[in-house]
């Protein structure tokens, strides 16, 4: 993820975080990691998209996040909950997929 000022290895310890959580549909980076502006001790602005994410989830998928001992903080919020049309406006222009989950494309052929 260009100009965001975290290494991969940062983005891949996030993306297995947010992998142990299968309510967790999508993961957006918003605010100046996203714009590419951001300052050395600029916080991790994350949305998270999902219809059974609630506050429970956030709490677990936080402490796992702290566990990774990284150098930021990370803000993280439920996208379906957010009701400021301001920020929901900024996610929208600037937010990057930070993650997806990969739809499951096992089937039985005829």
């Amino acid at each position: 993820m260009e100009n965001s000022g975290l290494t991969k290895d940062d983005i891949f310890n996030i993306r297995s975080v947010f992998s142990n959580y299968p309510q967790i549909e999508e993961a957006l980076l918003y605010g100046s990691r996203a714009m590419g502006n951001y300052k050395p001790a600029s916080d991790i602005d994350i949305s998270l998209i999902g219809d059974e994410i609630d506050l429970s989830l956030i709490n677990q998928v936080e402490f796992d996040l702290d566990d990774l001992m990284l150098p930021y903080k990370i803000d993280l919020s439920i996208y379906h909950k957010i009701k400021n049309p301001e920020l929901l406006d900024h996610i929208s222009r600037v937010g990057k997929n930070l993650y997806q989950r990969r739809m499951n494309t096992d089937y039985i052929s005829n």
